[in-house]
């Protein structure tokens, strides 16, 4: 426990140190004006008019350095703890491309939706054949995940849209109350449940003791066979194919509306009527399933509560927590497992169960927040490619040494405590940017009020 805790307070000092030596390089990026990129850097991008205002893309020339060498060692570390907790790491991704990379802040958060993107596809990849830890069903819980993500998508949608019209104040303000909130509640979780693994482990070792006669060598066995148990004998058998099809159902949908509002005039009659087309796709799968889970044909099997039958309320407040993740992760380029992590937590989803079941969502969620993103030409396909390639490698990486972790301690509750870690990480730096950007606006008596999206042009 020591030298783990040793080495995240290690890996947190040296992202200090990174941050303030690139503030201390240039100036904030900031809405209004252009941001000092690096100095040997030129800012390539497109000028935006919303609102009165005038916007700077700034996308620096990718060259090898020093720049590039940090950011990929933070994005490396933020992809592999992200994996682990279920939240995707957008809270470091965002200011490692905006304080070291050079970013501004429009473009740090859509390039921050390709690296959770990326992080989210392998870990995905990673978690399709293995099984829960305690029941005999896959650890992502396909039914929750039919009941959330239609609704998550729905809402990136209009967190992307939303990202264009909020100033910065009301954004940060937003993400500091809401991430404190989430960190302190996963954090009081993960205390729940290291104590109830302590139980669990001392109860263990006193029948153990009880037992220590002749042929408590043959109880052991079973014990130590539990752990391989969770990687499935086939992965066909173990994904459930019809409600992975309807989401992949959905996510065409989407992708294939994007598209076409792609060749439609911003604010157009047929922009909105095709934007607007979202709903039906995502509230027709959403109470699908949610009458199925009404009238009991469907289970959440995963959870610790054993109704089977949820009530009207309780899926409403599920759908209504599904949407505001996925405009969260829109407007902030975080991943939505910020909130679905610690909802998840409190319907008692085991915590492995947890994350993979999030990630899996946001999967979806990120990858048509991207395409929104890249059809609005919001970030440089160069970086986008590598950072993304970065993301998928770490994030096999950090399952690997999860799930090794979770075997040597006998605890998966070390995966709440990254969780409530990285989206506390996330409320500090995001809002510390966030509050720094405000400021800098305010000492120069800049716009801050909410900017006109349909003038706008990326």
């Amino acid at each position: 426990m020591g030298r783990r805790w040793h080495a995240v307070a290690a890996l947190c000092i040296a992202y200090i140190v990174a941050v303030a030596v690139a503030a201390d390089d240039k100036v904030l990026p900031s809405g209004g004006t252009v941001a000092a990129a690096p100095a040997e850097a030129r800012a390539m991008g497109k000028v935006a008019s919303s609102g009165g205002t005038t916007y700077h893309h700034v996308w620096p020339p990718m060259k090898f350095g020093w720049r590039i060498m940090l950011g990929s060692f933070v994005g490396f570390i933020g992809a592999a703890f992200g994996s682990v907790g279920g939240v995707g790491g957008g809270g470091i991704f965002v200011p490692m491309f905006t304080l070291i990379m050079g970013f501004d802040p429009k473009s740090s958060t859509a390039m921050s939706k390709c690296m959770i993107t990326g992080a989210a596809v392998s870990t995905v990849y990673c978690n399709l054949k293995l099984k829960h830890p305690t029941l005999d069903m896959p650890v992502i819980d396909y039914d929750l995940a039919l009941l959330i993500q239609p609704m998550l998508m729905l809402g990136v949608s209009i967190g992307v849209i939303c990202n264009v019209i909020f100033p910065d104040w009301l954004v940060t303000v937003l993400l500091i109350i809401l991430f404190l909130f989430t960190s302190s509640k996963s954090f009081l979780k993960g205390v729940e449940t290291w104590k109830k693994e302590t139980l669990i482990k001392r109860e263990a070792a006193a029948k153990q003791a009880q037992l220590s006669s002749a042929e408590i060598l043959c109880t052991l066995p079973p014990i130590e066979t539990k752990t391989p148990s969770d990687e499935a004998e086939s992965i066909w058998k173990n994904i459930y194919w019809k409600e992975f099809a309807i989401l992949a159902f959905v996510w065409v949908s989407f992708l294939g509306l994007q598209v076409a509002k792609n060749y439609m005039a911003i604010c157009s009659t047929w922009y909105w009527v095709l934007s607007s087309l979202q709903i039906p796709v995502s509230v027709g799968v959403t109470m699908y399933q949610a009458v199925g889970l009404a009238q009991g044909k469907r289970v959440i099997s995963s959870r610790a509560n054993k109704q089977t039958n949820l009530k009207a309320h309780q899926l409403l407040v599920y759908c209504f927590f599904g949407i505001t993740a996925g405009v969260l992760a829109g407007l902030l380029g975080v991943g939505g497992g910020t909130i679905m992590g610690p909802l998840f937590l409190e319907l008692g989803i085991h915590p492995q169960v947890s994350s993979a079941t999030a990630t899996f969502s946001m999967m979806f969620s990120s990858s048509i927040a991207v395409v929104e993103y890249y059809l609005l030409n919001r970030f440089p396909v160069p970086y986008a490619l590598f950072f993304t390639g970065v993301a998928f490698f770490a994030a096999i990486i950090g399952q690997r040494v999860a799930r090794k972790v979770i075997n040597l301690l006998g605890r998966a509750s070390f995966i709440i405590f990254i969780l409530s870690s990285l989206i506390f990480v996330s409320a500090i730096s995001l809002g510390g940017v966030g509050i720094a950007k405000t400021s800098h606006k305010m000492a120069r008596h800049e716009y801050m009020g909410f900017d006109n999206f349909c003038k706008y042009d990326a």
